[in-house]
């Protein structure tokens, strides 16, 4: 289950909005909840307001920390098989396909790294993707090349994943041929990207091309006030580690911003 999380911190007047970090498999749709429930928008001058149907909230900072989603591949049975069999996280879930067969999609960094993964749990495992080359870097790549039991399946795109109580294959189709064919598997792992949660925020701040809110280390975006922290906001690395980082940079920079503010000092 995912949490919306709202703090107030009365004394320095810096609120956080986001959601819970922890692994982002569920089917949770951050941006359509939250908009159900924090329909908020950024005023300008020194305020910033939410506004829902009976409450105004106010505050002079604001923490952003939506997160990010999987990218879905939008096909019959991602929905209704996740988790039993679905998977977004081969670290995460892996053990349980021990000696079993496994369908990774993809062919950038996280689908090379999640297939060399399963390669050491499972007896086979499939590697999907729509290019007849992989888009991982070289170092990946030669890794995955070098274990016998994934077998890679080029030029092919995902159209159902099949089962009824539990994954029981994948079914795809060449690009090239157009050929269908069933891929016998225990388990599905999707590894074609993430997605930032900006839709709130897309018109209100800046963004770049891959949708990501524009901040450097301390958290700082286009609006004065507002601070990105997570996978939210533009950077080279997204786990755990960097993102209790990022809470801990912005939160400082709140503090200096009130500060400043405070003091007169914009």
């Amino acid at each position: 289950m995912r949490w919306i999380i709202i703090r107030e911190c009365r004394e320095s007047q810096v609120w956080i909005w986001g959601k819970r970090s922890g692994s982002m498999h569920g089917n949770w749709d951050w941006n359509r909840s939250a908009r159900r429930f924090f329909p908020w928008k950024i005023f300008p001058g020194r305020s910033r307001r939410s506004v829902q149907k009976k409450h105004e909230y106010q505050a002079k900072t604001l923490i952003l920390a939506f997160g990010a989603e999987h990218r879905k591949l939008d096909i019959p049975g991602e929905d209704d098989l996740g988790g039993l069999g679905v998977s977004y996280c081969a670290t995460c879930d892996g053990a349980f396909y021990k000696d079993k067969t496994a369908v990774v999609v993809g062919g950038g960094n996280v689908a090379a790294e999640d297939a060399v993964f399963l390669s050491g749990l499972c007896e086979k495992v499939y590697l999907v993707h729509r290019r007849d080359a992989l888009r991982a870097d070289k170092a990946l790549q030669e890794k995955v090349f070098a274990c016998e039991n994934i077998e890679m399946v080029w030029d092919s795109v995902p159209l159902e994943i099949l089962g009824q109580e539990e994954v029981t294959g994948l079914k795809i189709r060449n690009v090239k041929t157009g050929e269908e064919r069933e891929l016998k598997a225990d388990g599905v792992f999707i590894a074609v990207g993430i997605v930032p949660s900006t839709a709130l925020v897309k018109d209100q701040l800046k963004l770049d091309e891959n949708g990501y809110i524009c901040a450097g280390e301390e958290g700082v975006t286009s609006a004065p006030g507002v601070f990105a922290a997570g996978d939210i906001r533009t950077k080279a690395l997204r786990q755990v580690v960097t993102a209790v980082s990022d809470g801990a940079n912005a939160v400082a920079s709140a503090q200096k911003y009130l500060w400043r503010t405070d003091n007169g000092n914009h």
